[in-house]
């Protein structure tokens, strides 16, 4: 089984003029992966502070759930919609500048937040406020530029766990929000209520601008600084772009479009208050992001591919279980009873613990497919980092509605599962006729041999 990229004479045509990877500098390399972490943390974070500030913006403009929804949809979408162009201008002016731009964009439009006095300016700031959410392709790109090859597995991995984010607003929202007034001023900038937290954000996000500009190398990496725009987006061509913009969709959109949607499922389906579903989601949220370094790790040892395969055993195992509705057979006799047979539910306890193995699946399987990108596209680690960062993102946006409607279809709350399970079914199945198409045109021999061992030598088969 193929676990590495093909060698040269067999690497996409974009890429026969490769220059030499420049020589390592590990201080360099060292705090543009600390300083780039730290800042995609912080916008993550900023990103979908909405999901926790929802109840109180609800109660204060008097908000339905429908126009609650689309202030985090919006939010989501731009942060997705972006990412291509954000890892493709990475690569030609580098992430130092990149970064720094991001990080006071996303300040601004975080205060600005605070400020909102209708529904109208809220939707088009957490528009704005969604720009963040790009951080993550700028980051690939500049960690690409700056990481050795043997490295870049779990540097990409570790950069990756700042998704972390998503649950710093869970624990820090609600303290904060409950310890301040509502109409107080404090130091003369936070204002209290839900309104401070987005100061509280804008003033983290500028002060780490000013770090990354001061600290990070001035003399930057940019890769593709003297490609033309043609021979960045030349890569997209393959199919096997795509194929890996897929699996990004089952390990990241999934995560984000299940991230938000489990503290509702928990409510609903086990009658928990909402700070434990908030907790009980963070147990899936945490493994989901902080494995991505062991991911990452795991694909420089094993090979992307072959972590690929397991990540995917798991995940079709793990949904295959939670898609099962509660229920019973029920068995209608000719003298008009009935009775009940294979009686079936699942408790908290499994399911959190279920759900948790599915987060560390798509941790892992996050990683593995960055890994991918800068073996097979070395040179376009942007612009291929940006479309599938892009398409996974766009998955998070798409997800939720269709957990919605196979939910109002079925009937069953597990069919949320379900979408999952066949999700990872698709992309297993086209990852492994991938393999096997290859074994057959790199090796038609080897490949007859395994699937006709007896026409085979015996020295063959060892």
């Amino acid at each position: 089984m193929p676990t590495s990229p093909p060698p040269e004479s067999q690497r996409p045509a974009s890429h026969p003029d490769l220059a030499p990877e420049p020589g390592h500098d590990h201080a360099g390399a060292t705090r543009v992966l600390a300083l780039s972490t730290i800042a995609f943390t912080l916008m993550f974070a900023a990103w979908l502070m909405f999901g926790i500030l929802g109840k109180p913006i609800t109660e204060e403009f008097g908000l339905s759930e429908v126009q609650l929804s689309w202030i985090i949809a919006v939010a989501v979408l731009n942060g997705s919609m972006w990412r291509l162009p954000a890892g493709m201008v990475t690569d030609r002016i580098g992430g130092r500048k990149v970064m720094t731009f991001l990080l006071l964009a996303s300040a601004l439009a975080s205060y600005l937040v605070s400020r909102a006095d209708s529904y109208a300016m809220l939707l088009v700031l957490a528009f704005f406020v969604g720009f963040a959410g790009n951080s993550f392709s700028s980051g690939i790109a500049w960690n690409s530029a700056w990481q050795p090859r043997e490295h870049q597995g779990f540097a990409l991995g570790l950069f990756g766990a700042g998704n972390v984010g998503a649950s710093v607003t869970k624990f820090i929202g609600p303290p904060l929000i409950a310890g301040t007034t509502v109409g107080v001023t404090y130091f003369g900038i936070f204002p209290g209520g839900w309104r401070f937290i987005p100061v509280v954000y804008a003033v983290l996000l500028l002060a780490m601008a000013v770090a990354t500009w001061t600290l990070a190398p001035h003399h930057d990496r940019a890769p593709g600084r003297s490609q033309p725009l043609s021979r960045q987006l030349a890569p997209l061509r393959h199919v096997r772009v795509w194929r890996f913009s897929l699996y990004y969709v089952a390990f990241f959109g999934a995560y984000v479009a299940l991230a938000a949607w489990l503290p509702t499922y928990y409510m609903d389906n086990f009658d928990v208050s909402l700070q434990t579903a908030a907790y009980l989601t963070a147990s899936y949220i945490f493994p989901a992001s902080l494995l991505r370094p062991v991911g990452g790790s795991l694909s420089d040892h094993f090979g992307a591919r072959r972590v690929l395969y397991w990540t995917f055993g798991v995940m079709v195992v793990v949904t295959g279980v939670l898609m099962m509705p509660n229920g019973h057979i029920v068995i209608a006799h000719p003298d008009g009873s009935e009775t009940q047979h294979l009686g079936y539910s699942m408790a908290l306890l499994p399911f959190v613990l279920l759900v948790f193995v599915l987060g560390c699946a798509m941790g892992v399987g996050k990683a593995a497919v960055y890994k991918h990108i800068p073996e097979y596209f070395p040179d376009n680690v942007g612009s291929v980092g940006g479309l599938v960062g892009m398409l996974g993102g766009l998955g998070g946006f798409f997800l939720p509605p269709m957990f919605a409607y196979t939910k109002a279809w079925s009937g069953f709350p597990s069919s949320t599962f379900f979408v999952l399970f066949l999700l990872s079914v698709v992309c297993a199945a086209w990852m492994h006729w991938t393999v096997v198409h290859m074994l057959h045109r790199e090796a038609p021999d080897l490949a007859r041999h395994i699937e006709n061992p007896t026409e085979a030598p015996e020295e063959a088969l060892v």
